[in-house]
Parts: structure tokens; C-alpha cells; sequence
């Protein structure tokens, strides 16, 4: 006989075997988060990502997309480095003070994780499928169907997980985990298997405003509400347009995403090193000076991106972004020498085919004091 809480509690076993931080089960009834992502679209908080208006409520219904998925499962791994020191934040923190020195999102440092989860969620899947077949747990009628998702299909990640007790939202809309913070991936996989819902749990961010408070570009509106186009991390990874002139001095060094939001979390003191090799930074890619990564020509940064997150952006919107940075650090009033390399290099690309890329450069020039 099928007993469902045992064979959710030997998924969970199997997806810790698996190398994920935890493992849960959300239904896929949705309708109460139905009005708060309708509002947020109609708001245009989703800026230039018109997929997320496309699909619509889509996000919000399992089922549509696909078809006889009665539960999710949900999953969470951690991805800070193996190396990670215990005063991590206070170090990166500390980059953001080197206008000089590139700053890369933590997560982008190493492997792509949409390649790391679906493999290991597919992988997680089959052998599920593998379970049914062979018994004594009984397969649906017609046999498994399972579909793997992380951050790349309209799924409201965040809601699953936060219903199924991977976490709460946070205030900063990011989930929150009270042993792991929030430095993890999510990924999910649809089954058209009945499965009993894992508990959620409560949340604990009580009157804390920290994230709200640190976000450079105040992108935060309100607890629980981003506004996408004046977040960072939008602005250098998902916007393929002219950064906007208000933001462009808050970017700081950043060259790729945004970490402030979760630096300066308090529940992220507990946040775990992966136990993966596949998040260890990439030297490259870590405390760079800013004048090397803008000499990147296309081969190099295809070469050097290779199996990155950071490639989909394409070698134009990197040198976007590194002219942007090269213009804060000039913003900063450096000593003549450093000012002289920071001109030096962004003079190397003012006659670059991009009109994109020329009128950042043109504007990074602009800054020097």
C-alpha cells in the first residue's frame, strides 16, 4: 500500500543524497497569491521582462503548465563557495569601498546554477520514476509525469517553496531560511503524483527594515515589494537598454547583480557554504581591477564565461555595465595615476561599433573629476 508521508520522507533522504540543502512538497492551488502578482505586473514593476506580463496568471497555476501536476516538489541548495570565511558579508561589503575593483554577484561567481539544479532535479526525478516502477509505492494511472524547473519557466518559486516550509519571504521578496539565510537556489518539480504538503513555517523578520534600508537605488518600495526597474541586479543583467542616468551613479562597481539586500540581512549569519565544488569562484572573476575586465575583447569573455550565468548577458551589455563602473571609480576622485588608467581604458572603446557601449563609455569619461 502507498504510504505517501513515508515516500516523502524517503524524497527528502534522496534529495540530500542529491546535494540539496532541503526538500519539500507545496499543492498547487495558488489562487491567493493571484491578486498580488497581478497587482505587481499592472504596476509595471516588472519592467523590460514582458515574458512575466506574457504568461500572466500562468505563473500562478501549476496545472496549466503542466497538465495533470497535482503537487511540488521544492528544493533549495545553498551556493556561497566551499571557501567561504565566517566574516563573508563584512568582505564582500568591503569590495563595494574599492571603486576600482569589479564587484560580481556571489552567486555568478561560479558555475551556472540553472545548469547545477535542473541536472540534479532531473536526476532527482528519475530516480523517483524508478521508485514507482518498482514498487512498493504505486505510480499514478498512465505512469510519472514530472517536469524540472529553477528560474526558468513561469513558476512562482518563492511562493511554492514558502508554502511547502523551505522558508518565509523576506521583506526584500527573496525567501529566508532561519538556518541557511537566503544564499541559496530554489528549483521545483511538477508531479502528477498526490503528495501531502510539508509544513510550512512562520516568519521572523518582525520589525527589521535592514534591506529596505540598504538597497542603493531604493528599489524595496515597500516590505515585500520590489520595483524591478530600479533594482540593480534588473539593471545589469535582465535590462538590454541604456542603463537610466538616475541609477547609474548607485551602481557603484558593481558589474553584475547586487548582493546589498542580503549582506546586510541578519538571518544571513547563518547562511551555509555549498557543499558543491560547482559554486567555488572563478579567480577571474573575483577582486578584478576594473581597467582588465573592460579589455575583455568578445573571444575572451565567451572563453572566460564559458558555463557562467554571466554569459547570457553577452560581451555588449559587459562592457555596459564595466563603463559604468569606470566611471563611478573616476567619480571618486582617484589619484592621477589610477585616474590616467581609468581614462586610458575607457578610451579604448570610444569608437566601439555599439552605440550602447559608446554612450556609456561617453558618460563614464564625463566623471573624471
Amino acid at each position: 500500500m502507498f504510504n505517501a508521508e513515508r515516500f516523502v520522507a524517503q524524497l527528502q533522504a534522496w534529495g540530500l543524497e542529491a546535494g540539496f540543502s532541503q526538500i519539500g512538497v507545496a499543492g498547487v492551488d495558488l489562487r491567493s497569491a493571484e491578486p498580488g502578482l497581478l497587482a505587481w505586473l499592472e504596476a509595471g514593476f516588472h519592467g523590460g521582462m514582458g515574458y512575466m506580463a506574457h504568461h500572466g496568471l500562468k505563473r500562478a497555476r501549476p496545472a496549466e503548465l503542466l497538465p495533470g501536476t497535482v503537487s511540488v516538489l521544492t528544493a533549495r541548495m545553498d551556493y556561497l563557495p566551499r571557501d567561504t570565511p565566517p566574516d563573508w558579508a563584512e568582505r564582500e561589503r568591503a569590495r563595494q569601498q574599492r571603486p576600482g575593483e569589479a564587484v560580481v554577484s556571489l552567486y555568478a561567481r561560479g558555475r551556472d546554477y540553472h545548469k547545477v539544479l535542473r541536472q540534479r532535479l532531473q536526476r532527482l526525478a528519475e530516480r523517483i520514476d524508478q521508485a514507482l516502477q518498482a514498487g512498493p509505492w504505486a505510480a499514478p494511472d498512465g505512469g510519472l509525469q514530472h517536469r524540472a524547473f529553477t528560474d526558468s519557466a513561469p513558476v512562482l518559486e518563492v511562493e511554492l517553496a514558502g508554502r511547502s516550509g523551505l522558508g518565509w519571504r523576506g521583506k526584500h521578496t527573496l525567501l529566508l531560511h532561519r538556518d541557511g539565510g537566503s544564499m541559496f537556489f530554489l528549483g521545483e518539480i511538477f508531479l502528477n503524483l498526490a503528495l501531502p504538503p510539508t509544513p510550512p513555517t512562520t516568519a521572523h523578520c518582525g520589525q527589521c527594515r535592514a534591506c529596505l534600508d540598504a538597497c542603493p537605488t531604493g528599489a524595496i518600495v515597500a516590505p515585500y515589494r520590489v520595483d524591478a526597474r530600479r533594482c540593480i541586479s534588473y539593471l545589469t543583467i535582465e535590462h538590454d537598454g541604456p542603463i537610466p542616468l538616475a541609477w547609474r551613479a548607485a551602481i557603484g562597481n558593481r558589474i553584475y547583480g547586487c548582493d546589498d539586500c542580503q549582506l546586510v540581512c541578519p538571518w544571513n549569519k547563518y547562511a551555509q557554504a555549498s557543499r558543491l565544488p560547482d559554486f567555488d569562484a572563478r579567480a577571474h572573476l573575483v577582486a578584478q581591477p576594473l581597467p582588465e575586465l573592460f579589455a575583455w575583447d568578445e573571444a575572451t569573455f565567451l572563453r572566460l564565461t564559458e558555463g557562467s550565468p554571466i554569459r547570457r548577458i553577452g560581451h555588449e551589455r559587459w562592457l555596459r555595465n564595466v563603463a559604468v563602473a569606470l566611471g563611478n571609480a573616476l567619480a571618486a576622485g582617484p589619484a592621477p595615476d589610477v585616474r590616467a588608467a581609468l581614462c586610458q581604458a575607457l578610451a579604448t572603446r570610444q569608437g566601439h561599433p555599439s552605440a550602447l557601449v559608446r554612450e556609456h563609455v561617453a558618460w563614464a569619461l564625463a566623471q573624471a573629476r
